[in-house]
């Protein structure tokens, strides 16, 4: 079987959720050419001849605390506007064969398996996904609901660190899209450093964080100070109705804090508010206020409005994530990938600033074609 025969798997944490439903839909429509490949980075020129697998060898499994049929949230999807009327149906096939693919997540109220066990069996589930499609290697990437920061006193790894030392025991490079925990628990390190796998960051940057990495160069850039810089995000769906609870929002707003104190070189005044609106299902209106100072003390104001779909923002850079991860680990590269940064808000190391984070990330396509 040569390289561009070889399939991939991609094991997606929340398989049945907004982003992963997107996600499957959108490769399996470019795929056939139903659609245009629009916002994946990995389809521009800058990429071409990097190695990166073929969407059309992608395979798609996962894991999910959620019944509903895949089939069925890619219509629920198109009926609120994410997803083009008519796609789900021509598409039934592959969302059909990827639902048969998602396994039962945890732990659930009432689930008495230890954090060993629940590791053991969702590593299984992997192993198993993988060695019955003959995959040539499997990514696993969280793209699953917020969750709050574990507390000092947890006895417990978190729902998405257990998912992600599962990655590790089946040998799969990870990716966490998502503000939880992950990879990042101390009680990971070691294995994390002794499994010689290529990872990547926390936390997608799709929306408002994204212009933040924008807009914070530009400031230092022309000797503009900062004196605040406040925010406010509608949303719904199921992300909404996460962020809900303050410690989940606390968990993603640190995200957002962290590009402007390491852009500007502190944490300006003003806070990032999260508000679950229901009504808006899987859009997102996000407003900013930035006040600043000009010349000889004049103050002045920016103010800024991005809105946009959550699962249409992050799906494809989901799948930029799972082509980038398998050709790096197809060339044998380990552990925190820092040239993924532009996908995050919170990445492994490298700038912060977006032109600077698109730099190194075609550096790192370049260092990949020379791998070939």
């Amino acid at each position: 079987m040569t390289a561009h025969a070889a399939r991939t798997g991609v094991w997606f944490i929340g398989a049945r959720g907004s982003v992963a439903t997107t996600a499957t839909t959108g490769c399996a429509a470019i795929a056939a050419g139903l659609h245009p490949p629009t916002g994946m980075v990995t389809e521009t020129p800058p990429f071409t001849d990097s190695g990166l697998p073929p969407l059309t060898t992608l395979v798609f499994g996962g894991h999910d605390t959620l019944d509903c049929p895949l089939p069925k949230r890619a219509e629920a999807l198109a009926a609120g506007g994410v997803l083009p009327h008519g796609l789900p149906s021509a598409v039934e096939a592959e969302l059909t064969a990827a639902d048969a693919e998602i396994r039962p997540g945890g732990p659930l109220p009432g689930d008495t398996r230890s954090d060993e066990e629940l590791i053991a069996a969702f590593a299984a589930d992997i192993q198993d996904f993988t060695r019955r499609h003959g995959l040539a290697r499997t990514l696993v990437i969280n793209v699953a609901s917020t969750e709050p920061a574990p507390g000092d006193d947890d006895s417990r790894l978190p729902a998405s660190s257990l998912y992600a030392a599962a990655a590790l025991r089946a040998g799969c490079p990870y990716a966490n899209f998502t503000p939880s925990t992950g990879l990042r628990s101390p009680h990971l390190q070691d294995a994390v450093d002794s499994s010689g796998l290529p990872h990547a960051g926390r936390d997608g940057k799709t929306g408002q964080t994204l212009l933040r990495s924008v807009l914070a160069p530009m400031f230092v850039q022309r000797a503009l100070p900062v004196r605040a810089w406040s925010g406010t995000n509608l949303l719904g769906g199921g992300d909404g109705a996460a962020l809900a609870d303050p410690a989940a929002a606390a968990a993603k707003n640190a995200g957002k804090e962290r590009v402007l104190a390491d852009t500007l070189g502190s944490a300006p005044e003003g806070e990032v508010h999260i508000d679950d609106v229901p009504a808006m299902g899987d859009w997102k209106t996000a407003w900013d206020h930035i006040a600043f100072d000009g010349f000889l003390g004049s103050r002045m104001i920016l103010q800024t409005i991005w809105q946009g779909c959550d699962s249409a923002l992050a799906a494809p850079l989901v799948l930029d994530l799972a082509r980038l991860l398998a050709r790096s680990h197809e060339a044998g590269l380990t552990g925190p990938r820092p040239e993924l940064g532009f996908y995050f808000k919170d990445p492994d190391g490298g700038p912060a600033a977006l032109p600077e984070q698109y730099a190194e990330l075609l550096a790192f396509a370049e260092r990949l074609r020379a791998a070939r």
